[in-house]
């Protein structure tokens, strides 16, 4: 095996086009032309890293945080991440990063954490916009169900718990064919009418180009008639955050309590600590307090996170409680959620969690 085809195993979960702006997810050191003896897993790639890699045998480094998000102009191993380039390099070790594509990605790292807070009725906190489109193409009855299948293959027709999804609508279509052309039906020179479907799909922006290379491949015309419309809809399976609920209502202190057990936390920051009840949780692994006027106008109780600035602090007195519990407890089940992805992908491929705790924040 490959390892771009492990690769393509973690981009199938989370594309790579559903990273955020400033951030370098993907491939960062090495070639995927390679063979894979085995895929080492953590949160942020440091030199015991790779040297653990190269101990293990593993020379894929799966990370949650990208070893390299500067451009470097020379590599002269004049601070750690050039020493772990220069490292991966000599060894052969290949680096690769899921970063916010894995976190916005549906089931994605915050869904995880929900998961271990145990929280229900999840939805996501700040979909993603102008990330949708609708293929519209026009295809003979006979072929509309091969047409179809091919462009729910291609990734088109997913409405959050339900694939397949299309809307079919019959009626005639017409056509000359000219000098030159090799019509499917009807014959040069003469004006031809046909019975047809118009089939309408949904799809993510970033699958338009396999999308339409299925749908030519499929189409039994010469010359396949399609439409391209951008959508202004939210994916609401997919962005930033999670917001859900407890099962049952909790006091402040006992969250905070249960929350920090949880995550083996050392610290909690929070604005204040009542004896109200709460239920309604929203949660961003990392620093997510840019969520946080989200998480208020969508009723939640209390807002957790790694990471909260200073200021932010101010003026949520009384709206919500927000607990910042570290940037790297807030992630650290992503090495679980990268495991669970790449064995049931290959049952029989060496995946290894790393036993490294590269937390760089202690707590006396």
């Amino acid at each position: 095996m490959k390892i771009k085809e492990i690769v393509s195993a973690l981009e199938r979960f989370a594309p790579l086009p559903l990273q955020d702006g400033f951030d370098n997810a993907g491939l960062q050191v090495g070639l995927t032309e390679a063979e894979a003896t085995g895929a080492l897993l953590c949160l942020d790639v440091t030199e015991s890293i790779v040297d653990e890699a190269i101990a293990s045998g593993c020379n894929l480094v799966v990370s949650h945080h990208p070893l390299i998000f500067k451009g470097y102009k020379s590599i002269t191993g004049k601070d750690y991440v050039e020493r772990c380039i220069l490292k991966a390099i000599k060894n052969d070790i290949v680096i690769y990063a899921a970063h916010t594509n894995l976190d916005n990605a549906m089931g994605g790292v915050n869904h995880v954490i929900a998961e271990k807070m145990g929280l229900r009725n999840v939805r996501t906190l700040q979909p993603k916009s102008d990330s949708l489109m609708k293929l519209v193409t026009f295809v003979p009855e006979s072929a509309a169900d091969a047409v179809r299948v091919a462009l729910f293959d291609a990734g088109c027709g997913h409405i959050g718990n339900y694939d397949s999804c299309s809307y079919n609508t019959t009626g005639e279509g017409s056509f000359r064919a000219l000098e030159g052309s090799n019509p499917y039906c009807g014959k040069q020179g003469e004006l031809h009418f046909e019975k047809e479907v118009r089939v309408e799909t949904i799809l993510p922006v970033f699958k338009k180009t396999s999308a339409i290379r299925a749908l030519l491949a499929a189409h039994p015309y010469e010359e396949p008639a399609y439409d391209i419309y951008s959508l202004q809809n939210s994916w609401q399976q997919v962005g930033a955050g999670i917001v859900g609920e407890l099962p049952t209502p909790i006091c402040e202190i006992d969250f905070l309590k249960d929350i920090k057990q949880i995550f083996d936390v050392g610290c909690i920051k929070c604005n204040r600590i009542s004896d109200k009840k709460i239920q309604k949780i929203a949660v961003c692994g990392g620093s997510g307090s840019f969520l946080l006027p989200l998480a208020v106008t969508n009723g939640a109780d209390v807002f957790v996170t790694g990471e909260i600035k200073y200021h932010d602090y101010f003026g949520y007195e009384e709206g919500i409680l927000m607990a910042e519990i570290g940037h790297y407890e807030s992630e650290q089940y992503t090495k679980d959620l990268l495991y669970t992805i790449l064995k049931e992908a290959f049952p029989n491929f060496l995946v290894k969690i790393s036993n490294i705790n590269t937390n760089p924040i202690n707590y006396l």
